[in-house]
């Protein structure tokens, strides 16, 4: 990806100040025609069958297209390159995840206090990375755009308005992106399968940050 990526906060939050933290669902394709949208779905089967037997890593455009009995240049008008392709078998899995933690019951979902939110909501992405983790990591081919999609966008703001009503104080924007940090998909892999750490281990790690963060300055 080239070009800047544009700011998740409008130029007024740079002091600090409150931001705009709506939450709406990403990921979700624009609206589209009847027969687009089953060519999408049926695209997106087809990479879904072809990667649980060859794995994301060698999903290819030409494989997706001869799968699902089109030309290659439809699924590259659909989903832009591989890595888009990637992001759209993701977004289906992340749409989930974000159902639970936007409308889901308590304590993930709205109906429980901000802190208990924060602390359910790490242990939901811990386990949906790493049964995901696979697909995740073959759609990073650009550091930046790991930032920039929707999906990782709706998690900081979803971190960051929890921070704040927990009335955490310092830097909320920042503080999440030190719980989002812990949450990342290649080091969840590498501290399970390189560290051999359990996920308890895990996720006992990201409530005792939570703890730390939400209990507000020593007396």
């Amino acid at each position: 990806m080239t070009g800047s990526v544009p700011p998740l906060f409008p130029p007024s939050d740079a002091q600090y100040g409150p931001a705009d933290l709506t939450l709406t669902p990403a990921g979700e394709p624009p609206a589209l025609r009847a027969d687009a949208a089953r060519n999408r779905t049926r695209l997106l089967e087809a990479a879904s069958d072809l990667m649980g037997g060859c794995g994301a890593t060698a999903l290819t455009m030409e494989a997706v297209a001869a799968a699902a009995g089109v030309g290659k240049g439809t699924v590259f008008r659909r989903f832009g390159d591989r890595t888009g392709l990637l992001i759209a078998l993701l977004d289906h899995r992340e749409q989930k995840l974000q159902a639970a933690f936007l409308s889901g019951p308590p304590p993930l979902g709205p109906d429980a206090p901000a802190a208990e939110r924060l602390h359910a909501f790490g242990p939901a992405v811990i386990r949906h990375e790493r049964d995901h983790h696979e697909l995740i990591l073959a759609s990073r081919t650009d550091p930046l755009r790991n930032y920039a999609v929707p999906a990782a966008r709706l998690r900081l703001t979803h971190i960051t308005m929890l921070l704040r009503q927990t009335n955490t104080g310092g830097d909320t924007d920042l503080l999440a992106h030190t719980l989002l940090g812990h949450l990342d998909t290649a080091l969840i892999h590498h501290l399970i399968v390189d560290r051999g750490m359990s996920l308890d281990r895990i996720e006992a790690g990201w409530h005792d940050l939570v703890t730390r963060l939400t209990a507000g300055p020593p007396a």
